[in-house]
C-alpha cells in the first residue's frame, strides 16, 4: 500500500537544500592587533628624571614626580614586559617611610643586591649643610615595587663637598665588583665608593672620600656605564626648566676619569619636544642594543614641571662614539626580554 508524502516534511527539506546559508556559522570575531610601539611618552603623567632597570624579565622605570617642591613627597614606578605595555605601581617610596624628608624627592637610582632592592634618592634640596637636613638617602625593599623604607634614618650624603649639591645620584657597579655613587648639582660632579651594604662611604685609594670628576659644561644628572672597556660619563647641560636642556658625554679608561667632554647627543627637536634631558640608559642583556630613557616637555606646555618620560634608541659608531639621538613620537619597538629580535 502506497502512502502519500507528508507535504510539511518535503517542504522543509526543500527549504534547507535551497538555502544552505541559513546553517552557516557566524564568523569569528577578530582580536584587535597589538601595538608594536609604545609611542612617546611611554606612560601618562608628569614625570621626570627617569631611572631604568631590568629586574628578572621586566623593565622598570622609576621617575621623579614632576610637581612643585612641596608636592614631591612620593615616587611612583612603572613596569613592563615588553617596553610597550606599562603597569603603574603607585607610591613605591613616600614621605611616611623617610622620617627626615620634607620636600623635593628627586632622581631615583634603584639596584638589586642579594635579593634586596635599594632605592637611592635626593631629598629636601639642601642649600646649606649647616642649616638644612637633607641630601642623598637610601631606602630598601624586598621587591622592586616596594614599599621602600629608609635604610639609615638620615641621609647617606648630607654634606656639600667640592661645590657639588648632594642630588642626582647614580649607582654604578664596576666589573671588579665595587659600587660607586656619582652625583652632584650646581655644576660639580663627585664620585665616591659605597660600602657593600650601602650604609656608608669608603675611602678612595688617594685617601679622599669624594673625588671631583666634573667635565666641561656639566650641570647635573650624571650617569656612568661601561661598554667594550670604555667608561662613559653622561650628564645634563643647560637650565632644567628651559628648552635648551640637553645631554652630553665623555669617555675615559677609569671610573675616576679624567673625563673630557666629547659632544652633545640628546637635545630638543622643535618639531617634536623641548628640554630633552636628565636621562638613564639601558643595554639589553647579551646584546649591544642600547636605549636612552629621558624626560622632555611637550610643545603644548609652558609649565616647567610639565615633563614626560620617553624612550628612544641610542647607537654608537665603529669607534665607540655615541651618535646623536633622534627623539621620536613613535618610540621604540616592542622588545621582550630574552628575545633576539
Amino acid at each position: 500500500m502506497k502512502t502519500k508524502p507528508i507535504p510539511q516534511i518535503i517542504g522543509l527539506a526543500a527549504l534547507l537544500l535551497a538555502a544552505p546559508v541559513l546553517l552557516t556559522a557566524a564568523p569569528e570575531k577578530q582580536s584587535a592587533p597589538q601595538p608594536t610601539r609604545a609611542g612617546n611618552p611611554v606612560f601618562p603623567g608628569w614625570y621626570a628624571d627617569p631611572e631604568v632597570a631590568i629586574f628578572g624579565n621586566e623593565y622598570w622605570i622609576y621617575p621623579t614626580f614632576s610637581a612643585r617642591f612641596n608636592e614631591q613627597v612620593f615616587m611612583d614606578a612603572f613596569s613592563s614586559p615588553d617596553l610597550v605595555h606599562w603597569t603603574k605601581h603607585p607610591r613605591v617610596l613616600e614621605q611616611q617611610n623617610i622620617p627626615w624628608l620634607k620636600q623635593a624627592l628627586w632622581a631615583p637610582a634603584v639596584i638589586e643586591k642579594g635579593g634586596k632592592y635599594y632605592f637611592f634618592f635626593g631629598g629636601n634640596n639642601i642649600q646649606d649643610e649647616n642649616k638644612d637636613v637633607g641630601g642623598i638617602g637610601v631606602a630598601v625593599a624586598d621587591t622592586p615595587a616596594g614599599p621602600f623604607k629608609d635604610l639609615l634614618g638620615k641621609p647617606l650624603i648630607g654634606v656639600i663637598r667640592n661645590g657639588a649639591q648632594p642630588i642626582d645620584q647614580f649607582v654604578f657597579h664596576d666589573k671588579d665588583g665595587k659600587y660607586y655613587i656619582i652625583y652632584g648639582g650646581w655644576g660639580h660632579c663627585n664620585i665616591a665608593r659605597l660600602k657593600d651594604d650601602f650604609t656608608a662611604l669608603m675611602t678612595l685609594p688617594d685617601g679622599s672620600t669624594f673625588k671631583e670628576i666634573t667635565p666641561e659644561k656639566y650641570v647635573e644628572g650624571p650617569i656612568l656605564f661601561l661598554r667594550k672597556g670604555v667608561y662613559y660619563l653622561m650628564w645634563s647641560e643647560g637650565n632644567w626648566g628651559g628648552p635648551e636642556y640637553s645631554v652630553a658625554y665623555a669617555m675615559a679608561d677609569s671610573p675616576m676619569g679624567p673625563f673630557k667632554r666629547v659632544a652633545k647627543v640628546l637635545q630638543q627637536d622643535p618639531a617634536v619636544a623641548t628640554g630633552a634631558g636628565h636621562h638613564s640608559v639601558m643595554c639589553l642583556p647579551g646584546t649591544d642594543d642600547w636605549y636612552i630613557i629621558y624626560h622632555r616637555r611637550p610643545l603644548t606646555e609652558t609649565d616647567a614641571n610639565h615633563r614626560v618620560t620617553c624612550i628612544d634608541r641610542m647607537t654608537f659608531d665603529d669607534k665607540g662614539a655615541i651618535m646623536p639621538v633622534k627623539i621620536t613620537v613613535e618610540g621604540v619597538e616592542r622588545k621582550t626580554l630574552g628575545s633576539k629580535r
